[in-house]
């Protein structure tokens, strides 16, 4: 019998060329209410996804207590318009804690130490209960992201990690959001291609690399849920 480890490289060879539902279908069917999708609530498009195949799908979301305003609306809004179970995961002290502990605006100083507070040991609890977890990444965000599978082994946790839109381009994504009406962050419209806390998040510039402004001028480029 193969591992789950070994079943999770299969899927991903097996599902490289299959639609993004075709990916979730099999997510749903291998492990059922064992399954969640994380989601920064950048829009709605995986959840939109998930709810097209399968009812009432748990949706996880980091509430760092540094997101805008629109990034709690948005999850909001899914949670009331989508046929999906949104469960918020907060970090295990608050913004003014961390602040006595590590020192005011531990994001400018040391941005991965905040991460791993406010994001990576969140998602690590929020992900106990579960054996998969599926994520929005995709292979054309950043050159660390573009050797993802639609499913592979996440080794860290110990757990298959599902990629249903891995090999869609931003116009595909773009053209997915439109046609299906899928909720969107205002942000987005606003200058945002990629929204990530409030304090390390800035406009972009046309023709700028979209995540360009995530932790701009620090050299950081993932908050290390992904990698």
């Amino acid at each position: 019998m193969m591992t789950m480890r070994q079943a999770a490289e299969q899927a991903g060879r097996d599902l490289e060329t299959a639609t993004a539902q075709e990916v979730l279908r099999w997510a749903v069917d291998t492990f059922g209410d064992k399954l969640v999708i994380a989601s920064s609530m950048g829009d709605g498009l995986l959840a939109h996804l998930a709810s097209s195949v399968a009812s009432g799908v748990d949706v996880l979301f980091l509430d760092t207590g540094y997101h805008f305003p629109e990034t709690i609306g948005t999850r909001d809004a899914v949670s009331q318009v989508y046929d999906v179970n949104v469960r918020t995961m907060l970090p295990l002290i608050t913004v003014a804690e961390q602040d006595a502990l590590h020192g005011p605006r531990l994001h400018d100083r040391d941005p991965d130490a905040c991460c791993a507070i406010r994001k990576v040991e969140p998602l690590a609890r929020g992900l106990e209960p579960y054996d998969a977890w599926a994520s929005g990444i995709r292979r054309d965000e950043a050159t660390t992201r573009r050797d993802i599978k639609v499913v592979e082994w996440d080794d860290k946790r110990q757990m298959v990690k599902v990629n249903p839109i891995a090999t869609w381009t931003q116009e595909q994504a773009d053209a997915y959001v439109r046609d299906n009406g899928v909720l969107v962050n205002p942000l987005a419209y606003d200058g945002y291609p990629s929204i990530g806390c409030a304090p390390c998040t800035r406009r972009v510039a046309p023709g700028e690399d979209p995540r360009s402004g995530r932790w701009a001028d620090s050299g950081k480029t993932e908050c290390g849920l992904h990698l």
